[in-house]
């Protein structure tokens, strides 16, 4: 069974942080994080936390009844005074506000989120009949456009792999002692990725034991703490088996830190902001147009699965969706093209010749 240490120190971390964030709310709010805590991740809570805060800070500075007030003197009462409009007000207001004094902007999936949130609290106090009203049910969510998925073309793969094991090539002094020492292990990290399909959170989680070369699989866990076992290629084989061997063999690493499979240069484990960082300096130097995460690595491995299997329940349980029409959502588009090949492979008529 998978060592779970560094998930409990996370999610200890995650929860000391919502405590913080809980007493930064209306007092009567703890009720409701009560409420949803076995029914949520933790990080989900923190994100329900910062959306409460916005809009309460929203009505203090934003509505005339609320100037003068503190967050402890808010009560469920005054839930029952906003109405439809003064929530249509909110949503313009998201788009764009200020926030200790920095500007912050929402797309419309941002301030979907806050509606959602500001939804699931009303509905809580309503039902329970704290509340006489939910004018959440009166006001129309916004419209998340479609868009695109965002992944690199298999010939961008190529470029972005060859790019990490010889960019470094040109370089000297000081830019090329760094790109020696980071090497093999960012090329490991984005092969990983690619060949793989596992979430950033699940990569910086990864013990080196949890890398199984007898059967070429890597021990993860899921969102929700479901343990799984992700198999993977001879090209993510060699990437993981040079790192760990190579640099990773000479690395001495900080104390509670043995275990991890990734390190820092600061010989600590690998966080997700550095992952994201890395992915997107290799990506910019072959892609500059278009803007790589960890997760767009994430769908360029998912859309490469479906093309070559044409099965949307394998590319779930893969990538670990909980729900296939998740990943039907995402990727059973790409099957447009054999579609659009079918139209050419029936003829109705011969075709003649004119002369």
């Amino acid at each position: 069974m998978k060592t779970q240490s560094y998930y409990d120190d996370l999610t200890a971390e995650q929860t000391i942080k919502l405590r913080d964030l809980i007493k930064r709310l209306p007092p009567f709010c703890k009720e409701f994080f009560r409420a949803i805590d076995s029914k949520t991740q933790v990080r989900t809570r923190i994100a329900y936390a910062y959306d409460l805060h916005v809009f309460f800070e929203y009505l203090r500075s934003e509505n005339p009844v609320y100037k003068n007030f503190t967050m402890q003197d808010f009560k469920p009462e005054d839930l029952d005074k906003i109405e439809s409009v003064d929530l249509e007000e909110y949503m313009e207001y998201l788009k764009i506000y200020h926030n200790d004094e920095k500007r912050m902007h929402n797309t419309e999936t941002g301030v979907f989120r806050k509606m959602s949130a500001l939804r699931s609290f009303y509905a809580y106090y309503y039902k329970r009949q704290v509340i006489k009203t939910n004018p959440t049910l009166l006001v129309d969510m916004p419209k998340i456009r479609e868009h695109d998925i965002i992944r690199l073309e298999a010939d961008e793969v190529a470029k972005l792999l060859d790019h990490i094991e010889n960019g470094g090539n040109q370089l000297t002094g000081q830019r090329r002692t760094f790109y020696e020492k980071t090497k093999e292990r960012d090329f490991a990290i984005i092969t990983l990725l690619l060949g793989t399909g596992i979430r950033v959170s699940e990569l910086v989680g990864l013990d080196i034991t949890d890398v199984d070369f007898n059967n070429y699989g890597i021990h993860i866990i899921r969102k929700g703490r479901k343990e799984m076992t992700v198999y993977f290629g001879d090209e993510v084989a060699d990437a993981l088996e040079g790192y760990i061997n190579g640099t990773r063999a000479k690395i001495i690493p900080k104390e509670g830190h043995e275990n991890a499979l990734f390190y820092s240069l600061q010989r600590k484990r690998i966080g997700v902001k550095a992952v994201q960082n890395l992915v997107k300096k290799y990506a910019k130097e072959v892609t500059p147009l278009k803007r790589i995460t960890p997760h767009k690595l994430r769908s360029t491995y998912g859309t490469a699965l479906y093309q070559e299997t044409d099965d949307i329940y394998l590319v779930a349980e893969v990538l670990g969706h909980s729900d296939v029409n998740t990943t039907r959502k995402h990727y059973a588009a790409m099957s447009d093209t054999r579609r659009r090949q079918a139209a050419t492979k029936v003829r109705l008529r011969e075709k003649h010749d004119d002369t």
